[in-house]
């Protein structure tokens, strides 16, 4: 009987169904911001397009050096792989969540209190690494621990 490796690697890439998502929620808030008649609507646009130049380049298109796109498992625990950090270790929540058609990875930096999100939707990699990716996260044994 063989035992199960405990070596994973995989990336992605900006994803075209994640932009036209985020795309049509905009239009949605930009045109509520212009249809509502209040004093400070203005300033709903101004954060509408703020949002979007922060969370653009750095979650859909994957342009900017903090973007994460990478995720591993090795002997030191899950990692994460952005061009600013390099691999970093991470620790993975329980509320992570992994569909067919997307992928949403929760995760705590070790030191920081807040956790984070990464969406992998099904067109940012290939079928089948996608496939694996999910079943991975299903089914990997110690999975929530923090990085050793």
């Amino acid at each position: 009987m063989s035992s199960p490796s405990n070596r994973f690697e995989c990336r992605w890439q900006a994803s075209r169904l994640l932009l036209a998502a985020y795309l049509f929620a905009q239009l949605f808030a930009l045109g509520a911001c212009f249809l509502v008649d209040l004093p400070y609507s203005s300033l709903g646009l101004l954060l509408c397009l703020a949002h979007a130049a922060w969370v653009l380049p750095r979650h859909i298109l994957l342009t900017h050096r903090s973007s994460v796109c990478g995720l591993r498992r090795d002997e030191d625990g899950w990692q994460l792989f952005s061009a600013e950090r390099g691999w970093y270790g991470v620790q993975l929540r329980p509320d992570s969540l992994a569909l067919p058609l997307i992928v949403v990875l929760r995760y705590r930096v070790p030191g920081r209190w807040w956790v984070r999100s990464i969406c992998v939707p099904r067109d940012s990699q290939v079928a089948d690494v996608h496939r694996r990716l999910r079943v991975r996260l299903k089914f990997s044994r110690r999975r929530w621990l923090a990085p050793g």
